[in-house]
Order: C-alpha cells, then sequence, then structure tokens
C-alpha cells in the first residue's frame, strides 16, 4: 500500500507489547485468574499471528506483577516464548508461567513499571508505541488511612518512553476502574480500564467463532 504522499507503506510491526500478569493471592484466588489465562492465550496468539487484523508486535515481553516483597524484579519472557505455538500451548506456557499453588503476597505496579521502562531503553524500544495490558483485580497493596492508596501508583517511568502509552487494566470492577482513571496520576500515559463482568463475556459464541 502507499500512504498519502504516494510513498510505500511498511509492513515492518512498530509496536512494543508488554503483558503482566497478577500473580498475588487476592487475584489468583478471586474467581478470575484462569479465564484471565484463558483470554491471554488467545490475545498473544491474535497478535503474532495477525487474526483479523490485530496488530503484530515488533516486541513481546510477559511477566508477572508483583512479588514477594517490594520492588523484586521479575523475568521478561521475550517472544520468542510464544511463537509458533498454538492458543492451547500458549495457554499451558502462561500455566507454567504462573502457578496457582504459588500466588506471591505482594501486588507490585510500581516494580513492573520501572521494569518496563527499563526494558524498553535496553533492548533500544524508545519511541515506538506502547502498550501494557495487566490482568489483575487493580488493586494497590498499600493503603493510607485505612483506605487503598491508588496514588502510590507511579507511571512517571512509562511517560518520555513513547508519545503512545497505553495501560489496558483488565479484571477490575467499577470502582477500582473508576480509582485508576481518577487517582493516578499521569500525563501522557493512557489508561483504559475493563470490568470482570464484561470481560468474562469473551467467550461468548458471538465474540469467538
Amino acid at each position: 500500500g502507499c500512504d498519502a504522499a504516494g510513498g510505500a507503506v511498511s509492513d515492518t510491526p512498530r509496536e512494543s507489547l508488554f503483558i503482566g500478569g497478577d500473580i498475588s493471592g487476592s487475584f489468583m484466588n478471586g474467581g478470575n485468574f484462569n479465564d484471565s489465562l484463558e483470554f491471554l492465550a488467545y490475545y498473544i496468539y491474535g497478535h503474532l499471528n495477525g487474526v483479523g487484523g490485530m496488530e503484530r508486535p515488533n516486541a513481546l515481553f510477559v511477566s508477572s506483577i508483583g512479588g514477594a516483597r517490594e520492588g523484586e524484579p521479575k523475568t521478561f519472557f521475550p517472544i520468542q516464548t510464544f511463537e509458533n505455538k498454538s492458543v492451547d500451548e500458549i495457554h499451558a506456557t502462561l500455566v507454567e508461567m504462573f502457578p496457582k499453588e504459588h500466588p506471591n503476597p505482594f501486588t507490585d505496579y510500581n516494580a513492573f513499571f520501572e521494569q518496563v521502562a527499563f526494558t524498553v531503553r535496553s533492548k533500544n524500544l524508545v519511541l515506538r508505541p506502547i502498550t501494557i495490558v495487566m490482568v489483575s483485580d487493580g488493586v494497590p497493596d498499600v493503603s493510607r488511612n485505612g483506605h487503598t492508596d491508588y496514588e502510590s501508583v507511579v507511571l512517571q517511568p512509562l511517560e518520555r518512553l513513547a508519545r503512545s502509552i497505553t495501560i489496558r487494566l483488565l479484571y477490575t470492577d467499577a470502582v477500582v476502574g473508576k480509582s485508576w482513571q481518577t487517582e493516578v496520576s499521569r500525563k501522557r500515559v493512557k489508561v483504559w480500564t475493563q470490568d470482570a463482568v464484561v470481560m468474562r463475556s469473551w467467550k461468548d459464541s458471538k465474540i469467538m467463532v
């Protein structure tokens, strides 16, 4: 194809896609964890194979969110971990990566965002569009005056990585989603949330054909 100026349009993938799975006990035992891994298997397969026009990522990294202690770095599994695999094989890989039998006590979004920023810089992915998909209940393990402190979520490490930076937080509820929209400080980063009750409809036969 050609662009508006008559030049050839590059088919080279541009987007950097990061996926985080919440491995805290609260999410793993909350009823949505198994569904979220099934969804991610289709999501990853769809992007890697351009199903239905889905954008193929230039880079893909999958990691857990949180750990045994605050600030603990986690392994980022690269695109090669999932390439040339079926949906079922990707799902099996995710189950192995995120064993439900071994939940971690701490959900640390900030450590995850910092590691995303470090990976973008170290892999020379700066300025490419960035999408961060997180399957999580969205509740930080930080409280202030007896209430969940959403202001403790720090997106600053992501702000200058690219012009287009989107966080998609899936499997929240209406209250948590609104809190991410209104209480998490940000400038350039776009935040999009979806409630668990809506996410579970992805298996509808009208959607999955």
